[in-house]
C-alpha cells in the first residue's frame, strides 16, 4: 500500500523515538541527557553490558556503535516487534491518534509531483537570490544593509529580491522548461482572471525561503519594498509541499542547535528570527502566521520540553502571547510547558538587538515568566476587585481556565499558583495586621489579659507547676503547632503502613505544610515511593533520612496507640484514620485562616457576614472532630475547666473510685 505524500513526514513528527525505543531498553542515566533528547542504553539487537546504542530524538534517529544499526521509529518497531514496513506503520499511527489513510493508487504520482515541486522550487531560489545582485535590487540591498545583514548573511539565509514585472519568475521557469502546471502548483505563479498569461505570486518584494525541517524549499516569504503596498509580508500559498499550520521558519537549524542546549525562542517574525541567530541565538524559528497553531506548539515540543516566546512588546505581540496560552492548556503535559519573553514596549527581537546588542536580549530571556503569570495577568491586569462580586467573578474566569488543562496533575499546580497569586493580590490590598495566634489571650495575637478580662484560670485555683516531663512534651515543644504535628504524625505513619492507600490520598497528603521539616522529608518520601510495599518504603525512608526517623516518628506516643499501629494491615481502619485525620487537620486550618481572613477584613463592628462566616467554620471544625459514628453515640458532660468529658468513661472512673473507698473503708 501506498502512502500518501507527507503523511510519514507527520507520524514522525508526532512520535518520540524515545518512548518508542524506552519500551525495549533500559537507559543509561549517567550518559543519557533526557533534556536533549541525547539517550543511551545497551543495544537491543545485540547482547552487551555497555550503553553503546545511542538515540537521538530530536533527529529521530538511532544508531548503535557495536552493530551498527541505524533507522527511526518506524524501522525500530518493524525490527523489534517482528512485523512488515506497514504493520509498524499502523502501530505508530494508532498511538500517535493519526487515522491510516485509505490505499490511494495514486500515491507514488502524488509522491513524485512533490520531488517536482521541491525542484522548481529550488530553482526559484536561485533565481530571487541572483536578482539581488542587480541593479534593479539596490533598494532592497540598502534595506538589508539598514537591517543589519552583512553579504555573508545574506548568503546563509538565501535572501533574494523579486523584481516589479507581471511575469519575470514565470518566463524565467519557462525558458527553463519547467511545466505550466508546476510552476502553478508550486505557488509560484496565480492564472489571469483576465484570460492572459499566469503572473508572479511575488513581485518588488525581499524574498525569505522557507524550508521543512529535511532542507527542502517549500515556500516563500516576501517583504514588500512599496510601503503602501496592501501586505507589508506575503507568504506563498498553501500547496502540496506546503501546510503553513505545519511549518516553522528556520525549522532544521533551530532543531539542530536545540539539540546542542541553546534555548528554543519563537519569535514572530523572519527577520526577528534572523537577528536573533547572528546574535548567537540560533535555536530560533517562526510561526508563518498571525498565531501559533496546535500542530506547530506539537513541533516546538518535539524540540524542547520549555520553549520561549519572544513576542513584541506591543499590544498585538501580547494579545498573541494571550491566544497562545488559550491554545497550550489544554495540550500541557509533564514537563511540557512554555515560558514568555516580553520585549520592552514597541520594540521587537530585531530592534532590540540593534539597539543595545544580544545582551539586552539575554536580559529579557533572563527574566521569562511562566505560563501561569501570564494567565494570571490577563485576567487580573487593569481590573478592580474591590467588591465580592469582582472577586467571585475572577475566580469563575480562572476555573473556567483551568478546567481547560486535561491533566489532573498540572491542573492541581496551577490552581495552588493561582492561589498563591491570589493571595498576594488581596492581602497587598490592606495594611498589615497582628496574626492570629489560636488560644491567645485577651488581644490579638494572645498575651496577658488586659484590664477587666478574667484570667482564663479564674474561680478554679492556680494552675499545678510544671512537672519535668510536661517540660519536654510535644505539646510544649511545638506550641501553637502541637495539634496539627501530632495529627501528621499519625497520618504519616498511617501512609507509611498502608501504602496502598496514598494514591487515594495523594492530593491531600501533598497540601500537608508540615511545619516540621522531618515531617516534610517523610512526607516527600511517602508521595515519591507510595508504589512499594510498606518494608520497601521503610528501607527509602532509612536510606533518604537515617533509620533514626522512623524510630522517632512510631516512638511517640501518639502515634503508638494509634489504632491502626496497634493493628497493622487493617486496610478499612488505616483508611478510616487518613480520613479522619485529614479532615480534621483541614478543618482546623481552614478555621484559622478563616479567622485571619476575617480579621484583616474587620473594620470597626464585625457585620453579620464575617460572624457567620466564623459560626460555619467553626462548625465544620467540631464536625471534623468528632468521628462520623462517634457523633451520635457518645454523651458528654462539660467539666469545670470547660473541657468535654466522656461521659460513659466519667462513669466508669467514679465507679472504680467508689469501690476503692468502699475497699479502704472495710478493713
Amino acid at each position: 500500500m501506498s502512502l500518501p505524500p507527507g503523511f510519514l513526514d507527520e507520524l514522525r513528527n508526532r512520535t518520540s523515538l524515545t518512548q518508542v525505543v524506552g519500551r525495549k531498553v533500559m537507559w543509561d542515566t549517567r550518559k543519557s541527557n533526557q533534556g536533549k533528547g541525547d539517550m543511551w542504553a545497551p543495544c537491543p539487537f545485540h547482547h552487551e553490558k555497555s550503553a553503546s546504542f545511542h538515540v537521538d530524538d530530536r533527529k529521530g534517529f538511532y544508531y548503535c556503535f557495536g552493530c551498527h544499526a541505524k533507522g527511526d521509529a518506524i524501522s525500530f518497531v518493524k525490527e523489534t516487534e517482528n512485523v512488515s514496513f506497514m504493520e509498524a506503520v499502523e502501530i505508530l499511527a494508532r498511538e500517535a491518534g493519526m487515522e491510516l489513510p485509505k490505499r490511494d493508487p495514486r500515491a507514488q504520482q502524488k509522491a513524485d509531483r512533490r520531488s517536482q515541486l521541491a525542484e522548481v522550487m529550488e530553482q526559484a531560489v536561485q533565481i530571487f537570490r541572483l536578482q539581488l545582485r542587480t541593479g534593479v535590487a539596490g533598494p532592497a540591498r540598502d534595506y538589508l544593509t539598514r537591517r543589519g545583514l552583512s553579504p555573508a548573511a545574506l548568503e546563509r539565509w538565501e535572501i533574494g529580491f523579486a523584481p516589479e514585472g507581471w511575469q519575470h519568475l514565470w518566463d524565467q521557469l519557462r525558458a527553463k522548461g519547467v511545466e505550466e502546471e508546476l510552476i502553478l502548483g508550486a505557488g509560484l505563479a496565480k492564472p489571469s482572471t483576465k484570460g492572459g498569461k499566469p503572473y508572479d505570486t511575488f513581485r518588488n518584494r525581499i524574498m525569505f525561503p522557507i524550508r521543512d525541517a529535511r532542507g527542502r524549499a517549500i515556500a516563500f516569504g516576501g517583504r514588500a519594498m512599496d510601503p503602501n503596498d496592501n501586505a507589508k509580508y506575503l507568504n506563498s500559498p498553501e500547496t502540496d509541499l506546503f501546510d503553513k499550520g505545519r511549518s516553522l521558519f528556520n525549522h532544521g537549524p533551530a532543531r539542530v542547535a536545540a539539540g546542542k542546549g541553546m534555548p528554543l525562542i519563537v519569535a514572530e517574525g523572519y527577520m526577528d528570527v534572523i537577528a536573533l541567530s547572528e546574535a548567537g541565538f540560533q535555536a530560533a524559528v517562526a510561526p508563518l502566521g498571525t498565531a501559533v497553531t496546535d500542530n506547530q506548539l506539537q513541533m516546538l515540543w518535539r524540540i524542547a520540553d520549555e520553549p520561549i516566546i519572544a513576542l513584541d512588546g506591543d499590544k498585538a505581540g501580547i494579545n498573541a502571547a494571550l491566544r497562545l496560552i488559550d491554545l497550550a492548556l489544554p495540550l500541557l503535559e509533564a514537563g511540557k510547558s512554555l515560558r514568555f519573553a516580553l520585549m520592552p514596549d514597541g520594540q521587537d527581537p530585531d530592534d532590540l538587538i540593534r539597539a543595545e546588542g544580544a545582551g539586552a536580549v539575554q536580559a529579557v530571556l533572563d527574566q521569562a515568566q511562566p505560563m501561569v503569570n501570564l494567565l494570571w495577568q490577563r485576567e487580573t491586569e487593569g481590573r478592580n476587585f474591590d467588591s465580592p462580586e469582582r472577586r467571585a467573578a475572577l475566580d469563575k474566569a480562572l476555573r473556567e481556565k483551568l478546567r481547560l488543562i486535561r491533566d489532573p496533575s498540572i491542573r492541581s499546580h496551577y490552581g495552588e499558583a493561582i492561589k498563591d497569586l491570589r493571595w498576594e493580590l488581596f492581602r497587598s490590598r490592606k495594611p498589615a495586621r497582628e496574626a492570629f495566634v489560636p488560644g491567645g489571650g485577651g488581644g490579638k495575637g494572645g498575651g496577658k489579659p488586659g484590664r477587666g478580662a478574667r484570667a482564663p484560670w479564674a474561680g478554679r485555683g492556680q494552675p499545678l507547676a510544671p512537672q519535668p516531663s510536661t517540660k519536654t512534651s510535644l505539646l510544649v515543644a511545638a506550641g501553637e503547632q502541637a495539634e496539627t504535628q501530632l495529627r501528621e504524625a499519625v497520618i504519616l505513619a498511617t501512609a507509611i503502613l498502608a501504602p496502598g492507600l496514598v494514591p487515594e490520598f495523594e492530593h491531600r497528603i501533598e497540601r500537608m505544610t508540615c511545619s516540621d521539616p522531618d515531617h516534610a522529608l517523610l512526607r516527600d518520601l511517602i508521595l515519591r515511593h507510595a508504589d512499594e510495599a510498606s518494608e520497601a518504603l521503610k528501607d527509602r525512608i532509612a536510606a533518604a533520612a537515617g533509620p533514626e526517623a522512623l524510630e522517632n516518628l512510631f516512638a511517640l506516643r501518639h502515634v503508638a496507640i494509634s489504632p491502626c499501629v496497634r493493628k497493622p494491615g487493617d486496610i478499612d481502619l488505616a483508611r478510616m484514620t487518613l480520613a479522619e485525620e485529614l479532615a480534621k487537620l483541614e478543618a482546623r486550618r481552614g478555621l484559622y485562616a478563616e479567622v485571619a481572613e476575617a480579621e484583616e477584613e474587620l473594620t470597626g463592628m464585625a457585620d453579620e457576614a464575617v460572624t457567620w462566616r466564623l459560626g460555619q467554620a467553626a462548625r465544620e471544625r467540631d464536625r471534623a472532630m468528632r468521628s462520623a459514628g462517634a457523633e451520635n453515640k457518645v454523651e458528654y458532660d462539660t467539666g469545670e475547666n470547660g473541657a468535654r468529658i466522656n461521659r460513659e468513661e466519667r462513669d466508669a472512673f467514679d465507679d472504680l473510685l467508689s469501690r476503692i473507698s468502699y475497699s479502704k473503708s472495710g478493713r
